[in-house]
């Protein structure tokens, strides 16, 4: 299958996505007590909606298309005139695209929306020991836990947030927040990141390798790097971090291009998911000059797997479920692969970045 007809499928299956109410999620947030609305304003409002609007933007990037624009806009004026639901780190995660949205289509209710919600995030939100923003999601309370998913899920629109208002309180925050993160997650014997930390169990729990969750990371340095103006020590700490990561996920890499959903456990699955993440990451730090094009077939390689598992739907294949940390490696290894709206967005992010990045090394 040629890249533009996979985007394509992609694209036309994450926009019916972003405008359908996922009555098993309703069904299932409301046997955790959630009432009929907050259930349904979750159910078109969280993380994957986030990723998906994300991959949509990064098309607007690469092609200048206004309607593109025009998309992301009915889409947010529809959700804000239905209501929010409860801020959570996931339900942070739509606001990145708002944020991008809003320098291009300026509106106050915009502007309303994203001070009110990133001053929750430095006054209201969960915290762990340290200071910590705590992976507390609409199902579980996650107390004293630190999970990678947060970093890309909240802190990125926070630093997006902090360029946009022009506010040192929000760069400080996010700055902080990366930093105890990765000094929490990084697996030193590998370069690559556990999934959370617990300050109750003083542990990585299983300490697994998870793929989707160092995806997280993979995407993020490079985004929050282009994102922010950081100074030069944190720059290079982060760059070192990520090329650290990036070439231990080298070695990694299976014949077919994906890694493993535990990408030190060769008897684990492969999970295209996780693997889109690296893939964008990979073509992300070569065209910001944070890794060499050497590193270019290796990117490319996941690049055709992630198309290969693109169906005549727009939906990828081999995809793990929504995965909550595990005490034991067991628990990711038996997690079910199901085609999931965030697979398609991670997917869709993979090919708008090779697209972008091409584009890039060709002018």
């Amino acid at each position: 299958m040629e890249r533009t007809t996979a985007l394509e499928r992609l694209e036309n299956n994450l926009k019916g996505f972003l405008y359908k109410t996922d009555e098993s999620y309703i069904k299932n947030l409301l046997r955790l007590g959630k009432s009929r609305i907050e259930a349904e304003r979750l159910a078109v409002w969280d993380w994957p909606h986030g990723v998906g609007l994300y991959g949509i933007y990064k098309q607007y990037l690469y092609t200048k298309d206004a309607t593109v624009l025009d998309y992301l806009e009915r889409w947010f004026d529809s959700r804000i005139e239905f209501g929010l639901p409860e801020k959570t780190v996931n339900t942070v995660a739509p606001l990145l695209t708002l944020a991008f949205l809003y320098e291009a289509r300026p509106k106050e209710i915009y502007r309303t929306i994203m001070l009110e919600w990133a001053d929750w995030i430095i006054g209201g939100m969960d915290r762990t020991e340290e200071d910590g923003l705590q992976h507390r999601h609409a199902e579980l309370e996650n107390l004293g836990e630190l999970w990678d998913d947060t970093l890309f899920m909240t802190v990125l629109f926070l630093a997006k947030a902090a360029v946009l208002f022009d506010n040192a309180t929000y760069r400080d925050e996010a700055v902080y927040q990366v930093l105890l993160h990765l000094h929490y997650l990084c697996d030193t014997h590998t370069g690559l990141f556990y999934h959370a930390w617990s300050y109750e169990r003083n542990d990585n729990f299983a300490e697994a390798l998870w793929g989707r969750g160092n995806a997280w990371i993979t995407m993020f340095i490079p985004e929050f790097l282009e994102i922010l103006d950081c100074d030069e020590p944190l720059v290079k700490f982060l760059t070192n971090t990520l090329v650290r990561q990036l070439e231990s996920l080298v070695s990694y890499q299976d014949e077919s291009g994906l890694w493993h959903t535990l990408i030190d456990d060769p008897s684990s699955y492969l999970e295209a998911s996780g693997s889109a993440g690296f893939c964008y990451g990979f073509y992300k730090a070569i065209g910001q000059g944070l890794l060499s094009q050497e590193y270019l077939p290796v990117a490319q390689k996941a690049l055709a797997a992630i198309i290969a598992r693109v169906d005549e739907e727009g939906r990828l294949s081999d995809v793990s479920y929504g995965t909550n940390v595990g005490e034991t490696l067991d628990h990711y290894r038996t997690i079910p692969l199901v085609p999931m709206q965030y697979g398609q967005g991670l997917a869709m992010l993979a090919l708008m970045e090779s697209m972008i990045e091409e584009q890039e090394l060709l002018a």
